[in-house]
């Protein structure tokens, strides 16, 4: 785009607003006290464009055609601070352009994309439209609208061009195979392959869906016609490192690819298998769990938006995986309603392929499995809370947190008391070990109560803890030696991480789980195994982290102490 072919754009016919904004252009409403006056800034016009499927908003050509240039010095030398500022507010990324016309007035183009099918952007609480030159609330037709919009489903639409010659015979037979098994019917297999993929609606009236092409079409035919289902291997030696040590493309058909995706993650040297032991039970706990990260990697395949233009990303590094895939949430689900609401996916078609086939759980079940095998581990809890309107990103942590709540669940799991633990039984657990009560299922609470694996906790008719046993675990295994609990460990270590406390304040943060004289009983252990050091004499002391830790933040810092601890006492 230049700025010749700017001066000839018309606002209303090709999505475009034009501002002058020489100087002093609001970001995002100023000091305005109006709500009028405020939303016409910046981030108001994005929002405003977003949610009429996107366009172009120009700083530095007067409104009036033919847009004469009159510059403009809004985010001057900050555009990439700028890009990021607007995805870290609106979760929307943006893609700009600075323009000189022979004078070097500075024109900056704004480009922004379309909000997600169903959902509206909103500027401080409100969705916006453009009119005239304002901004306008959305009426509540206009969002009823938005909201009742329907995502097509991708799968199920007709591949022009496809014929049986591009598809992958290998993965033909796997899914055959796949489904007999899954279905319980082995004269499933006796069946053509015509037969087969017309039954299962992959060929609808003898042409292909886009879903026979990512399940089963060819390389060269993806490659060629869809290339955005590819999925991107990466693997990291820290969560810090820009730069991928190893990148790998997995351009194969899903039923192929997922298997080569697990093998590359699944590889000895990257995922380790820990031996965890109490009495007589021992159970193995691999850093990442096969059952999730397949589960996973198929939701983000089958959940992506395919109508942009990137791939699924599988980012690995020794303590943690992150699965990015494009396009946000299916329609209404949210992070809050995760585990609750059934999800609407995108590619039914696809989906519906892959439940029949076991290769995933029912649609609205996939995360529920993910979260229940990742706790039962005593791991910590999936992260989605990177995710936004335009991607889902999900985090599995690798590092066992509560080995007591593992070994607790799995004494049960493996002994002959009934019924035993499902999905929902788990994350009820969960919770309660928590102090979460909110919106627990009843008849599931009852059920553990029976079972002995809570009890109500002291004063209360309502809320509950996890039983006796439970907690003797956890005295008996975060032990580090004589000297530490792991939980103790990591809260002063995360305490003082960046700081400098005097014994005061470390006390006052810690309040709810450590008394003063424990406080000061830590810090002198800490001390004498030369994690913590002092500055300061007499009432001016203060307590911070040795170096070799003190530039360690989080998972990291509290991993690298641990580590040690254990390399001295164990």
């Amino acid at each position: 785009m230049t700025i010749e072919q700017l001066q000839h754009q018309k606002e209303t016919e090709d999505k475009i607003e034009f501002k002058a904004a020489t100087h002093n252009y609001s970001y995002n409403g100023g000091s305005h006290i109006s709500q009028e006056e405020r939303r016409k800034c910046y981030l108001g016009y994005i929002v405003a464009f977003a949610n009429e499927c996107g366009g172009r908003l120009v700083l530095g050509m007067a409104d009036a055609m033919p847009h004469q240039v009159v510059g403009s010095d809004f985010a001057l030398g900050e555009v990439g601070a700028l890009e990021d500022g607007v995805y870290a507010k609106l979760g929307i990324r943006i893609r700009t352009e600075e323009l000189y016309d022979a004078n070097s007035l500075r024109v900056l183009v704004t480009h922004i994309p379309s909000r997600p099918i169903g959902k509206t952007l909103k500027f401080e609480g409100v969705p916006l439209m453009r009119i005239g030159e304002s901004l306008r609330n959305m009426s509540d037709e206009e969002v009823f609208a938005i909201l009742s919009e329907q995502e097509p489903d991708f799968s199920a639409k007709i591949c022009e061009g496809i014929t049986m010659d591009d598809l992958n015979k290998e993965a033909i037979d796997k899914m055959k195979i796949s489904y007999a098994r899954k279905q319980n019917n082995q004269q499933f297999l006796q069946l053509s392959n015509e037969q087969i993929l017309s039954d299962l609606k992959l060929v609808v009236d003898g042409k292909f869906t886009y879903a026979s092409l990512i399940l089963l079409g060819n390389k060269e035919k993806l490659n060629q016609t869809l290339p955005q289902s590819k999925t991107i291997w990466e693997y990291r030696n820290s969560i810090s490192q820009i730069h991928h040590d190893t990148r790998i493309v997995i351009d194969d058909p899903l039923f192929i690819g997922i298997d080569k995706i697990w093998n590359l993650i699944n590889q000895p040297s990257i995922n380790p298998k820990y031996p965890v032991q109490s009495d007589a039970y021992i159970f193995d706990i691999y850093a990442f769990n096969e059952v999730v990260i397949r589960e996973a990697v198929l939701n983000a395949v089958a959940h992506r938006d395919y109508s942009i233009t990137s791939e699924v990303v599988v980012k690995q590094f020794p303590t943690q995986i992150i699965i990015n895939n494009p396009g946000g949430f299916p329609k209404g689900v949210t992070i809050e309603n995760l585990l609750t609401v059934s999800s609407t996916p995108r590619s039914r078609l696809m989906t519906d392929i892959l439940e029949k086939t076991g290769l995933v759980e029912r649609s609205g079940q996939g995360v529920d499995k993910i979260f229940s095998i990742t706790l039962a581990e005593g791991k910590a809890e999936p992260d989605y809370t990177s995710s936004n309107l335009f991607q889902v990103t999900l985090k599995l942590n690798s590092d066992i947190t509560d080995k007591a709540f593992h070994i607790f669940l799995n004494k049960y799991q493996f002994s002959d008391k009934e019924p035993k633990l499902g999905v929902e039984q788990i994350i009820t657990l969960y919770k309660i070990k928590n102090g979460l009560f909110q919106q627990l299922n009843t008849i599931i609470v009852e059920q553990l109560e029976k079972s002995d694996l809570i009890q109500k906790a002291a004063g209360h008719t309502n809320r509950y803890i996890l039983s006796n046993e439970y907690h003797q675990l956890v005295k008996e295994d975060l032990k580090i030696g004589k000297r530490y609990l792991i939980k103790e460990v990591e809260l002063i270590v995360l305490a003082l991480q960046g700081n400098e406390l005097k014994v005061g304040d470390l006390e006052s943060r810690l309040q709810n789980s450590l008394s003063r004289s424990q406080v000061k009983y830590l810090l002198t252990k800490l001390m004498e195994d030369e994690i913590v050091k002092t500055s300061g004499q007499i009432k001016g002391t203060r307590y911070l982290l040795l170096e070799a830790f003190a530039d360690l933040r989080g998972d990291l810092l509290v991993n690298e102490v641990v580590n040690y601890l254990r390399s001295k006492y164990e």
